[in-house]
């Protein structure tokens, strides 16, 4: 399955628009990652740990968001947008979306 976050694919046509597909996930980051994060916005530095679950967030969101264009019969999916936000009383939950038009092209 072909992704891309344009519009169209360069010298492909799309033949049918299939519609919305979208996959969301939702992940909790733990307290002690938290607590290692906090110390390390003070001394500097990448937190590795919050990057990896970012990460893990958007390959589910981009699988669920492919198999419901799969289940379509798409071949493809075009203009996928992913947002990042961070959820729950205080922030503690981190949310990925993505969406995009399936599509089957040529």
């Amino acid at each position: 399955m072909i992704l891309s976050t344009t519009p169209a694919i360069e010298g492909r046509k799309a033949v049918k628009y299939l519609g919305l597909v979208s996959g969301d996930a939702i992940l909790g980051a733990n307290i002690f990652r938290d607590f290692f994060a906090s110390i390390r916005d003070i001394v500097g530095g990448r937190a590795a740990a919050y990057e990896a679950e970012l990460r893990k967030a958007k390959d589910i969101a981009v699988a669920e968001m492919r198999e419901q264009a799969r289940h379509l019969g798409a071949n493809a999916i075009v203009g996928i947008d992913i947002d990042y936000e961070t959820i729950g009383a205080s922030g503690s939950m981190l949310m990925v979306s993505a969406s995009g038009t399936a599509v089957v092209i040529e």
